[in-house]
């Protein structure tokens, strides 16, 4: 049921274009036609979840939704900012309102048993063979985007204005949506006044949606350090610099950054994720590699980390006497999601009027990054909404057990009854337009 909910919030969020309400509109008839589709978006899910691509590389992916909304009736431009594709309908004088799905999955092994499950394995840029599954949820939000694009067809005597459907790669190395900017998508195209994203969350039950006003995701810088050593016989250290011992001190040092240098109150992470260097247990190395992510919610605050870690780094190795300054690499690099307070208030007031009060709730802002960020920046009004992805009496037992549920970007990852989110997802959608509607001041462009 994951699915409805997730296809009722996008309906809910592009139908902030209506006006005039057809007879016969209203919630009911919103969920009637949602159960209409769903057979047909269930198995646009199970194709997608079978044939995951990684970033950059979604080819089969982009061609498959630009049919479908192509077919629909939308103008389609594919391969924007690389893989991405545009969606534009149409419908007379009114704001723009922009829906945004992700096309691309992770490189990780899928171990949820499922009987559709990937069993995708490719090469990866660095010409490394890697299993490929949708561990995030992007299959599921690419399906309630197809689904909402549909419903919008079907409701266009209900809405005044211009829907953009964006269907962004890249979304994991928080890449794609920069590229696309790049590649004209608010010059191209018609500019959104509101830009709408949605994505699953493991911490609700399916049928909920959460909001948060503000600063939502936080900014995430992406780091490669390499540490220099002088490397030699494993029985032999003192004719050595062992970078093994260094890059232990570098890690340990870094994690006095956020808890002893940063204010408890201003959220932080440093994370170092991989670590590597050597071949045999006999041979001290010259390099080690690192990989780290660096969070926050304020630019300030995101330099000052980065700052402390170079100096860190530069410090240790100078104390090891290593031959040379570790070198650093920013690979990537996203600004925090920060939700419109008006938007998200007026997005709140419709999925509740449509869900029921108890099943739209705030939630904390959360220290995971999303390159959604991005189309806020470039001046639309922006709302990231989440949609519950766990069966609620599973989500019940782990909460009484104590042992989380697995989560995104996990090889278990989330399954639910899949029914109830595509229902909330587009009745959210079609819940705004009954409110907004019904009374609501229309929204003006700019």
């Amino acid at each position: 049921m994951r699915f409805h909910v997730m296809l009722l919030v996008a309906m809910t969020c592009a139908g902030w274009t209506g006006s005039g309400q057809a007879e016969g509109a209203g919630p009911g008839r919103t969920a009637a036609q949602v159960d209409a589709i769903y057979p047909d978006i269930e198995k646009l899910y199970v194709d997608l979840h079978r044939n995951p691509e990684l970033a950059f590389h979604e080819q089969r992916t982009a061609a498959q939704l630009a049919q479908r909304v192509r077919a629909l009736g939308y103008e389609v431009t594919e391969h924007v900012g690389g893989t991405g594709l545009v969606g534009v309908l149409r419908n007379g004088t009114g704001p723009t309102v922009m829906l945004r799905t992700e096309l691309d999955a992770l490189p990780i092994e899928e171990k949820t048993g499922l009987p559709f499950a990937s069993t995708v394995k490719t090469k990866n840029d660095a010409g490394e063979t890697v299993p490929v599954a949708h561990m995030c949820g992007h299959d599921l939000h690419m399906s309630a985007w197809v689904g909402t694009a549909e419903l919008m067809v079907q409701d266009r005597a209900r809405w005044h204005g211009t829907l953009v459907l964006v269907g962004q790669p890249a979304e994991e190395i928080v890449s794609g949506a920069t590229a696309m900017l790049k590649d004209g998508l608010f010059s191209r195209f018609p500019k959104p006044d509101y830009a709408l994203g949605v994505h699953d969350e493991q911490t609700l039950p399916a049928g909920v949606i959460g909001f948060h006003a503000g600063a939502f995701r936080a900014a995430a810088s992406a780091l490669d350090m390499t540490v220099y050593g002088r490397g030699g016989h494993g029985a032999r250290p003192q004719g050595t610099v062992d970078p093994v011992v260094l890059a232990a001190r570098i890690v340990v040092a870094l994690q006095t950054i956020v808890s002893r240098e940063n204010d408890p109150a201003d959220p932080a992470v440093i994370t170092v994720g991989s670590i590597h260097g050597g071949t045999v247990w006999n041979i001290i190395p010259d390099q080690v590699k690192l990989q780290l992510t660096v969070r926050s919610f304020r630019a300030d605050t995101q330099q000052r980390l980065l700052d402390a870690i170079a100096r860190i780094a530069k410090g240790e190795a100078l104390a090891a006497n290593a031959p040379k300054e570790p070198l650093i690499e920013l690979k990537s690099a996203t600004d925090p999601v920060t939700n419109d307070p008006e938007l998200t208030g007026r997005m709140v007031a419709a999925a509740r009027a449509e869900l029921g009060a108890g099943n739209v709730v705030e939630m904390p802002a959360l220290m995971s990054s999303e390159d959604f960020s991005q189309f806020g920046l470039a001046g639309a009004r922006a709302v990231l909404l989440h949609i519950g992805a766990v069966d609620p009496d599973a989500l019940a037992a782990a909460r009484a057990s104590g042992v989380p549920v697995p989560g995104v970007h996990s090889a278990p990852s989330l399954w639910c009854r899949k029914r109830v989110i595509i229902r909330s997802f587009v009745r959210a959608i079609g819940a705004d337009e009954a409110s907004h509607n019904a009374g609501r001041a229309r929204p003006t462009a700019g």
